[in-house]
C-alpha cells in the first residue's frame, strides 16, 4: 500500500509500467471535470471510473481484495478512510473472476489510513482495503491497473 500526494506520484511509475501512463494521464486531464463512468486509457489494462460512492462506517466497510489489478482510489469531494490488512491475514473467501474481487465480510481491519482530495492511494494484490469509509457520499476516482 502507498498513501501519498497526487504531486508525488510520478516518484512511483517504476513500480508498474503503467504507471507512466496514470501520470500522463492526471497531466492531461482534471479528474473533477469528468464525466462519472469508465474511462478507457488502455483498454482493460488501464482505466478510471470516476463515480460517486456512499460513505459507509468502519462497521460497513467490507475488506476486498483483487488478484489481477491494481488500485489506485483519489477522493476527490471529501476525505475517505480505508480499513487495511494485508491480503496473507485474511481468511480464505471466494473470489469472483470475473470482477476481480474478493469479499470478506465479517472481518475488522487491522488498521486505518485517510487520504484526503488531493491525495491517493495505492492497493496491491497483497493489500486488503475497505473503502467507503466516509461520513458522506464521496466522488471518487479510481484508476485500475493491471498488476
Amino acid at each position: 500500500m502507498i498513501l501519498d500526494t497526487i504531486t508525488n506520484f510520478e516518484k512511483y511509475i517504476t513500480l508498474n509500467p503503467l504507471f507512466r501512463e496514470v501520470a500522463a494521464f492526471l497531466q492531461e486531464n482534471d479528474l473533477n471535470q469528468m464525466e462519472e463512468g469508465i474511462h478507457e486509457i488502455m483498454g482493460k489494462d488501464l482505466f478510471v471510473n470516476i463515480t460517486t460512492a456512499s460513505g459507509r462506517t468502519a462497521d460497513e466497510a467490507v475488506l476486498e481484495t483483487h488478484r489481477v489489478m491494481i488500485d489506485i482510489q483519489m477522493p476527490l469531494s471529501v476525505e475517505e478512510t480505508y480499513g487495511y490488512t494485508p491480503a496473507e491475514d485474511l481468511p480464505p473467501a471466494s473470489y469472483d473472476e470475473e470482477k476481480d474481487l474478493t469479499l470478506i465480510p465479517g472481518v475488522a481491519p487491522q488498521s486505518y489510513v485517510t487520504c484526503r482530495p488531493g491525495m491517493f492511494v495505492v492497493f496491491f494484490p497483497q493489500d486488503g482495503h475497505a473503502p467507503c469509509i466516509a461520513a458522506e457520499n464521496i466522488k471518487k476516482a479510481i484508476f485500475k491497473v493491471k498488476a
